[in-house]
């Protein structure tokens, strides 16, 4: 699956957005102006496909943490999303999906509606649901709803939405935290990396039994970021698991080595083995958001991993939330690479480059980090922020 567009209204501190996505994609802003907040949507969408929809919220805080609040005195407002993507399997399919939800005065919720429309080839299957009922063209399919449930992650495993719900279930989003790194982890199968790094150890582990060889290439990545670090490997504590790390170098005709568990290990150190482990663990997302991924991290260290975001955007979608100049001085960034985070008088605005910085980019005058140094990379209408209604953001099309 590929995201072609989000559209976001009252999630967050998002009044009414919508992301064209190019891939890779990097969101650029201040601290505070909602880069999170974005990314936290793939997130949230993707775990109403596998959660209750009640988890997911108390995951979060609670409805009145998702919906956007306007900082004045008012009943809860009901907030929704939109995502539209195409297949990458060989067929002409493409479709979207769309849900709204209404916060409820008492902390509750309820849904108001949710579309699918799904072409694939000469074939078009939908479905819509509101308060009244179920409706759809695929024959024989009338699922029981709550009215606390979304429809798509009940009916997901038919052959026509499908792979819609795999798509977007497999979407994730990662904030490695060494803290969690460091600590004693409880094994697990290791298919998937958590959002924090927390099972990074059973991960490693899946990976050295399943695939020596790509293992073997993510410490040679991370040897480009920490120096004189060969390999990396999971030991036992017990029932629990850590990691070791092996150092060599070269003193005089003689190899010396050492080991170090990952509580000795430094911050910048885990955080990149967790970004890299991200992209090489068992089962590749369908979509990586990763969140600032140059905290604790020498900039000279963050070319590397620049170099495994543009090789694995052909395998996958990539989205990168940031404010280092650093990591913004790859060459191959372009102008559509780039979407321009802001936030003004309590909402967060997403924009394409201004036409200014498009043409420094294009004609080389200057690159985006270059700009950002210089404050210098510019959203297309950076200084007028239009109040429009939410209501003009169109989520939910008409269905034969």
């Amino acid at each position: 699956m590929n995201i072609r567009k989000l559209r976001l209204r009252r999630f967050r501190s998002l009044r009414s957005e919508s992301l064209d996505l190019s891939n890779p994609l990097f969101l650029v802003g201040k601290n505070g102006a909602g880069k999170s907040n974005i990314v936290d949507a793939f997130g949230f969408l993707s775990e109403c496909m596998t959660l209750p929809l009640a988890t997911v919220f108390e995951n979060r805080g609670g409805t009145n943490a998702v919906r956007y609040r306007s900082g004045e005195r008012s009943r809860p407002g009901n907030f929704a999303m939109r995502v539209d993507f195409t297949f990458s399997n060989g067929q002409s399919a493409e479709g979207w999906y769309a849900f709204e939800i209404r916060a409820l005065p008492d902390y509750s919720f309820s849904i108001v509606r949710e579309k699918c429309s799904v072409s694939i080839a000469d074939s078009k299957y939908w479905f819509d649901r509101d308060e009244k009922g179920f409706q759809t063209n695929v024959g024989g399919l009338r699922p029981s709803l709550e009215p606390q449930a979304l429809a798509l992650p009940v009916i997901g495993g038919t052959v026509e939405f499908g792979p819609v719900l795999k798509g977007l279930s497999g979407m994730r989003v990662f904030s490695i935290q060494p803290a969690k790194v460091q600590e004693l982890q409880e094994p697990d199968a290791g298919m998937q990396l958590k959002s924090d790094g927390s099972n990074l150890a059973s991960v490693l582990q899946t990976m050295g039994r399943g695939d020596k060889p790509k293992l073997e290439r993510l410490c040679e990545l991370l040897k480009t970021v920490v120096p004189d670090t060969v390999k990396v490997r999971t030991i036992k504590h017990g029932k629990r698991l850590s990691l070791e790390f092996l150092q060599e170098w070269e003193a005089g005709t003689e190899k010396k080595s050492v080991r170090f568990e990952a509580f000795s290990m430094s911050d910048g150190t885990l955080r990149a083995l967790g970004i890299l482990s991200a992209f090489f663990q068992r089962t590749l997302p369908t979509l990586i958001a990763i969140e600032e991924p140059e905290g604790t991290i020498h900039p000279e260290a963050l070319g590397s991993i620049l170099d495994v975001v543009k090789t694995f955007a052909r395998d996958t979608q990539i989205i990168i939330t940031t404010h280092s100049p650093e990591l913004l001085d790859a060459s191959w960034i372009q102008p559509e690479n780039i979407r321009i985070v802001t936030w003004n008088r309590g909402v967060t605005h997403v924009q394409p480059l201004g036409s200014a910085s498009v043409k420094a980019l294009q004609s080389h005058l200057m690159g985006a980090g270059e700009q950002l140094r210089s404050n210098a990379l510019r959203a297309e209408n950076d200084d007028f922020f239009a109040d429009s209604s939410d209501e003009q953001l169109d989520l939910f099309e008409e269905l034969p």
